[in-house]
């Protein structure tokens, strides 16, 4: 049996629990990531910043002898990047998209200007400003990489939103600019629009216009293809793989850990380094018994979202987080959820718009009730919780 050298990064106790309906109660969260280092995973990826649960679950399992292991999955700002040092981590994985398609959608000059209010990448907008967001993009990251490494002294690893739909020029020019402050450039597949040709493709491509980058790959399953695309950018020469255990994630989820490292086993004769492969098998049938499982490509499931980040691009860009024409959003509401779960809610399905300080309330309250009760909420329940009066508390 051959042996690779590849890092495998999980992400079940941060993508995977950003599929609606998934709530991992603190004392389970911490019990599951016990059990995935035991499978021998390189890193384990939790979001502090989320909620005050993450936080103490980060820092509790750092205390518990996972440190080494833990990283801190952080967004752009330097107040995000000394909250996971604060919490004791000494690696972490800045991320931000690389798309025009997310970057005009959140670039703070666009959204700022009337002249594209209402509009997206899709209308018609000059080359000028298409370039003029992407090297903000490009500074804004490059700030923050200086300031994680040089200043806080952090091992960094930086995940390319939606990179799959990035302009391939661009990706490089990103690959070649950060290389010297990251460990991996991990390329994500944000809402699973590539096949297996085009992956092997890419990353080959990608490698040889990089001098041979470490790359990473984050691969989402929307088609039903993460599992080839992983293992075809693998054998193209990806040296991480980041995904989840039973490829639970938003939407239709992301790859399943499992079925990358035994696909490697049975199909290649390749055995991943340090990884126990008995241990897999407690990790999965863990999450079993706790009812988990992963939403189908194409299924109603994989159409709902309760991440506030996903629902927000949503108002604006029906296309940001689906390339799927028939998608349907339908929203739900959890610890991860945001004031525009509400909007969404209020004004695109019910046309009862409310004030945004009501907005704000809502999403307070309905963060503390998923993690009082360990539970998401339906639309529905949203609903007939707004009609109680329980917002108004």
């Amino acid at each position: 049996m051959q042996t690779l050298c590849l890092k495998i990064s999980d992400e079940t106790l941060r993508d995977g629990e950003q599929q609606a309906g998934v709530f991992f109660s603190y004392a389970n969260k911490k019990n599951l990531a016990h059990l995935i280092a035991k499978a021998g995973v390189e890193s384990i990826v939790i979001m502090p910043a989320m909620c005050e649960t993450e936080e103490s679950a980060l820092q509790a399992l750092i205390s518990e002898g996972l440190g080494s292991i833990i990283i801190s999955a952080t967004m752009m700002g330097q107040k995000y990047i000394d909250q996971a040092v604060a919490c004791g981590v000494k690696r972490l994985t800045l991320f931000h998209a690389v798309s025009d398609r997310l970057l005009f959608l959140r670039d703070p000059q666009i959204r700022q200007s009337p002249d594209f209010k209402g509009k997206t990448i899709d209308d018609g907008i000059p080359q000028a400003v298409i370039n003029t967001i992407r090297q903000n993009a490009l500074n804004k990251i490059l700030e923050n990489l200086r300031y994680a490494t040089r200043e806080a002294g952090l091992t960094v690893y930086f995940a390319a939103e939606d990179a799959s739909r990035a302009d391939f020029d661009y990706l490089v020019e990103c690959i070649r600019s950060f290389e010297p402050y990251v460990d991996h450039f991990m390329v994500c597949d944000t809402v699973g629009t590539l096949s297996p040709e085009k992956t092997y493709i890419w990353i080959n491509d990608l490698r040889q216009c990089t001098n041979e980058a470490r790359l990473a790959v984050h691969f989402h399953n929307d088609l039903g293809m993460a599992l080839e695309n992983t293992l075809q950018a693998i054998i193209a020469g990806a040296s991480m793989v980041s995904g989840t255990f039973l490829g639970i994630g938003e939407r239709a989820g992301n790859v399943a850990l499992e079925q990358v490292l035994n696909g490697l086993r049975v199909r290649f004769g390749i055995e991943v380094e340090g990884i126990d492969y008995d241990a897999i098998a407690h990790v999965t049938e863990y999450m079993e018994q706790l009812g988990v499982r992963p939403a189908p490509p194409y299924s109603r499931a994989s159409q709902r979202s309760e991440s506030g980040i996903h629902v927000n691009s949503f108002l604006y860009d029906r296309k940001s987080y689906s390339d799927l024409p028939y998608h349907d959003l339908e929203v739900w509401f959890g610890k991860g959820s945001g004031a525009s779960n509400f909007q969404y809610l209020f004004e695109n399905l019910l046309q009862r718009p409310q004030p945004r300080e009501r907005y704000e309330k809502m999403r307070s309250c309905i963060k503390s009730l998923a993690i009082q009760h360990e539970r998401s909420f339906t639309a529905q329940e949203v609903l007939e919780l707004f009609e109680q009066g329980v917002f108004d508390e």
